[in-house]
């Protein structure tokens, strides 16, 4: 069977969480419950980093802006982890050259991350913290259902996985005005401190 929906799959799943997908492909690997998860995502010291660095997401994802910071930061970090676990994917099936196992993982990522940046900057509209620890936890366990039905259903889930990657970019779409609002506030926020740091004053109105 071609190992182009694990991909995809895995793609999209890496721009949401790309440490929970290494841990959980690592761990079926390393368990025996799958044979498609090559050796390199199964090495003991894969599995502890992508497990310590999965916590410090799992903290960092639900905290109002730290958030938004922390996907910035992941901005490269989550296409490449996308093109790579592909990539490593590939090489184990033969089925794909890793070269376009790479280029669909990480532009599934890319795509997959930009939409829930964005979706981020809007729920930080609001001054609550609640959306963020509830869009976080949904996002966990999608990544968590979504990976895990793969590596028994791969075709359907890459179904799921590109209905809900359509659903995201139309949800983005709709929450422009929001993310415009969130970037402008940052950007003032910006200005405030560098003004502060400066002695500075704000120009007469």
């Amino acid at each position: 069977m071609s190992v182009i929906p694990l991909v995809f799959t895995s793609g999209w799943a890496s721009g949401i969480n790309a440490y929970a997908v290494v841990l959980l492909l690592g761990l079926f690997g390393a368990t025996g419950v799958s044979d498609e998860v090559p050796a390199a995502l199964q090495r003991t010291d894969v599995l502890i980093v992508a497990g310590v660095l999965f916590l410090c997401e799992a903290v960092a994802d639900k905290i109002p802006y730290v958030d938004s910071v922390w996907d910035t930061a992941h901005t490269v970090i989550r296409p490449v982890a996308g093109a790579v676990v592909a990539a490593l994917l590939a090489g184990e099936s033969g089925s794909l050259p890793e070269l376009a196992a790479g280029a669909i993982g990480g532009s599934t990522a890319l795509m997959s991350h930009l939409v829930k940046a964005g979706t981020r900057m809007a729920v930080n509209t609001s001054p609550e913290p609640f959306s963020n620890v509830g869009m976080s936890i949904a996002e966990d366990l999608g990544v968590a259902g979504i990976i895990t039905f793969a590596i028994f259903n791969p075709l359907a889930a890459a179904v799921i996985a590109a209905v809900l990657l359509v659903l995201g970019i139309v949800t983005v779409f709709f929450l422009a005005s929001r993310i415009r609002r969130f970037l402008r506030r940052r950007a003032q926020r910006r200005e405030e401190k560098r003004l502060a740091g400066t002695g500075g004053h704000w120009p007469p109105g």
